[in-house]
């Protein structure tokens, strides 16, 4: 982070060597080995983190069964047909899919109950103003017709009294006796409970009580509702519960309550609420619940679970300590969505939308043929998958008939979709359901069409052969199609579409997670700053070896147009597990007085507030690189206790696997005190803070500076490099188990430079086991780079600076304070595109 004004004193290091005894290692291979496991499996044990998502993507209202040693649940399907997808689990983590329940209904179905009784299963659920039971004698089915039990409400929940009658409640407490098979009612609903009053400043939709779900424990009937309504605000929905000696009550809200519930807009999970309790064979118990995921809508509510236990008094609440179940077989996991047509009948993934019509579909020599239906997207023939990512992509090889269109859109409602659909003669490019334009389409009937959505951020494509492609459209804006809009509680799913005459072929369905891997990486992406102009720059390499800077090695955005001291330094790119790309720069301009832009030295009395003093960091997100939105973070607007600090420098990103989130971590002081390194979470859309700093590390002598921390995670542990200015400023490392702090002090130091160097950056060569620790050499009369390689972080290789050794740049010298990132081919080759690369 310092600049060039200090002076480059001789630093004078120990080298570090370590002997280790092999033939004590070989004797003790096997012990130790024991020993690894043993303490891995408990240190996995202890690392599970709560609430734990178990069904990815739009899996609503659950409701679970146990039978045995093994689970089954269902959610809600609403128009998508055929309904209610079973699922089977022996350990509650881990699903696999095993039919679909009921193929056809009228209305739109939700909030069922799967329960078991007398050998038999049940599955309750509300459509069409009433409510609707199907049975089984086994969970595959089949499964009957379905009976109309004549009774209103919603979110039905089956329970048995003492004596074996059995009763139904629904929404807003009324429960109905059931008659002995459980196949319809007897008498009249009655008025039982009232929910529980939470505090009126809660921010929710209302109080709506649904959800009833009922067992029977230890003398009582515990009833588990949700309240506050399923979408709206993120703080809308929770779980409460009350129990009785009598399945008419009265019934005593918990003390506990609520027991699950969003409570903060800055939770990852929002509008969490309608659970189901249920036991294991360990004697653990769980609520299974729904929520979406912080900023997701689209996606829908997705499935979740979390361990309770039972206080002493007779109430249950949220715990962490938990034993996992060990299943007696291990299987995969999830629904495979993508499909090559091969089979004799549609998969379980696929449904139709609003109509159950599977002799509109022939799957033949691997293609599947669409009968086609209406005149638009809206109204056509659609089969739909469920995503279960933030950024994924889909494709298929489409075929349309003579006065046929067909295509691939994501799917809302009637009144909200998006994608490409074409008749062989152009390209209809829907960005919404009113906005739509159309392209000639020179490759012909068939074609190769691709979405590809980044965090609700589309890009269509088409291609001729599926492997080179051409963008039809981007940006397209997709955040917006979800309930809060358009109601109905549906998500945004991909569709294949067949509309006007004949019919639509489709071969080789594809959809996967869209963030890239290791094995996809063909390019490194650097980014720095200079001394002269206070901007930023990128390279671009192939190798990892030859840096070119793109822009004719001008920077790409000028400090003076996003910095509120007119400059910015310390740039760091990190990819998230979303996909996107995060930059976080200092806001601060060391030369602002010389270069007119202020009329002091620093922006507040150095003599006080030190050496560089600013208060501002910038944070800028990206999924192209190109396109980016910035947000400018004043700590001393965040709260009085940051009116006083000295510097924020040196922002990095990192993601906490633990917490679920963002974190930024930076060089902080207070006044002119010595330099320590504090984080701070930060939100997905990487434009607010979701808690205040906290120390991430302070040198041992506290009397001396650390700043410029990088944190990269290798093989379970987390490796901070930071710079100590023990002495002359220098390389030094401390490694933790976890992200956020525990980090061990090591008083070696790391890069081989005889003269002052900061602002380590770790990052890896693609597709080796090797690492490269890059530094700023600011020491020397002419500032460059240094790196040094390793494969243990034991033995580093000194690679020498820029054009002194195997390290070379192209077109630009003297770069400050930079950071390595991997890119795709396709990404780098965009960006070199952009910016006029050859």
């Amino acid at each position: 982070m310092l600049s060039n004004c200090r002076p480059g004193y001789i630093k004078l290091k120990y080298k570090i060597i370590t002997n280790i005894n092999i033939a004590l290692m070989v004797r003790s291979s096997f012990l130790c080995s024991l020993l690894f496991v043993f303490v891995c499996s408990i240190f996995q044990i202890k690392a599970q983190e709560y609430p734990k998502v178990i069904i990815s993507g739009d899996y609503p209202d659950p409701s679970i069964v146990r039978d045995g040693r093994d689970y089954y649940m269902t959610h809600s399907p609403f128009y998508y047909m055929p309904g209610f997808l079973i699922w089977h689990s022996q350990d509650l983590i881990n699903w696999q899919p095993i039919c679909r329940a009921v193929p056809e209904y009228t209305g739109s179905a939700m909030a069922p109950d799967l329960i078991k009784h007398n050998g038999r299963f049940y599955l309750y659920f509300p459509s069409e103003g009433t409510n609707w039971v199907v049975w089984a004698d086994d969970i595959k089915g089949p499964w009957s017709k379905p009976v109309d039990l004549k009774v209103n409400g919603i979110d039905p929940g089956h329970v048995v009294k003492d004596n074996g009658e059995r009763y139904l409640y629904v929404d807003k407490g009324y429960v109905i006796r059931l008659s002995d098979d459980g196949l319809s009612t007897i008498g009249e609903r009655k008025l039982v409970y009232e929910g529980w009053q939470y505090p009126k400043e809660w921010e929710t939709e209302g109080m709506y009580l649904e959800s009833p779900k009922l067992i029977f424990k230890d003398g009582y009937y515990y009833m588990i509702s949700a309240q506050g309504g399923t979408a709206g605000p993120p703080t809308s929905h929770m779980i409460v519960v009350a129990r009785s000696k009598n399945v008419h009550g009265p019934w005593e809200n918990s003390p506990y309550n609520p027991l699950v519930h969003t409570y903060s807009a800055n939770d990852n999970w929002w509008s969490k609420g309608h659970g189901t309790i249920v036991d294991d064979i360990n004697g653990n118990w769980w609520v299974v619940y729904h929520a979406y995921a912080n900023g997701y809508h689209a996606l829908g509510r997705q499935t979740l679970i979390e361990p309770i236990e039972w206080t002493s008094d007779g109430w249950c609440r949220t715990t962490a300590e938990v034993t996992p179940i060990i299943p007696e077989k291990q299987v995969k996991h999830g629904l495979e969505l993508s499909d090559n047509f091969g089979g004799k009948e549609l998969g379980l993934q696929w449904t139709f939308w609003k109509e159950y019509t599977p002799r509109s579909v022939i799957l033949k020599d691997n293609t599947l043929y669409l009968e086609a239906m209406g005149t638009t997207p809206a109204d056509a023939r659609k089969l739909l998958v469920t995503a279960t990512d933030k950024t994924y992509e889909v494709q298929v090889e489409v075929r349309s008939d003579k006065g046929n269109d067909a295509g691939l859109i994501l799917f809302y409602n009637e009144k909200a979709f998006a994608g490409i659909l074409s008749d062989g003669k152009q390209f209809t490019i829907y960005k919404n359901a009113e906005t739509r334009i159309n392209i000639p389409n020179k490759i012909g009937k068939r074609s190769f069409l691709k979405i590809l959505n980044q965090g609700n951020n589309c890009t269509f494509l088409a291609s001729k052969d599926g492997n080179n492609w051409t963008i039809l459209a981007e940006n397209i804006d997709v955040s917006n199609m979800h309930h809060n809009n358009y109601k109905g509680f549906f998500a945004l799913r991909p569709a294949l579409v067949s509309s006007g005459k004949g019919k639509a072929q489709f071969k080789q369905f594809q959809y996967k997670n869209a963030v890239p891997q290791e094995k996809d990486m063909s390019a490194y992406l650097m980014v720095f700053h200079k001394d002269d102009t206070h901007g930023l720059y990128m390279a671009l390499s192939t190798d990892g070896y030859s840096f070119t800077a793109l822009n004719d090695a001008k920077p790409i955005m000028s400090g003076d147009t996003i910095a509120d001291q007119k400059g910015i330094r310390d740039p760091h790119i990190y990819r998230g597990p979303d996909g996107a790309f995060y930059m976080a720069m200092t806001d601060l301009h060391v030369f602002a007085k010389r270069d007119g832009l202020r009329s002091e030295e620093w922006e507040r009395d150095g003599k006080i507030y030190g050496w560089g003093n600013n208060r501002g960091l910038i944070l800028m997100k990206s999924w192209n690189l190109i396109n980016w939105k910035r947000t400018n973070i004043r700590f001393n607007e965040i709260s009085a206790q940051f009116q006083e600090i000295g510097c924020a420098w040196a922002p990095e990103t990192v993601y906490d696997e633990e917490s679920g989130k963002l974190m930024i971590y930076f060089t902080m002081r207070y006044k002119n005190e010595p330099n320590k390194l504090y984080y701070a979470y930060v939100n997905e859309d990487y434009n607010r803070l979701e808690s205040m700093p906290k120390l991430l590390f302070e040198y041992p002598n506290e009397k001396v500076s650390a700043i410029d921390a990088d944190i990269t995670k290798i093989n379970g542990k987390y490796r901070m490099f930071y710079v100590a200015h023990d002495g002359v400023a220098g390389i030094k490392q401390a490694v933790s188990d976890k992200v956020n702090g525990n980090y061990e002090y090591d008083s070696r130091w790391y890069d081989p430079e005889p003269r002052a160097c900061e602002a380590p950056n770790v990052w890896k060569r693609i597709g080796e086991e090797k690492w490269v620790l890059m530094y700023d050499c600011y020491g020397q009369k002419v500032h460059n780079f240094g790196f040094s390689e390793t494969s243990d972080f034991v033995h580093f290789k000194n690679l020498e600076h820029f054009n002194e050794g195997v390290m070379r740049t192209t077109n630009f010298t003297s770069p400050k304070h930079g950071a390595i990132i991997h890119l795709t081919k396709e990404e780098a080759d965009k960006l070199s595109k952009h910016w006029g690369m050859k």
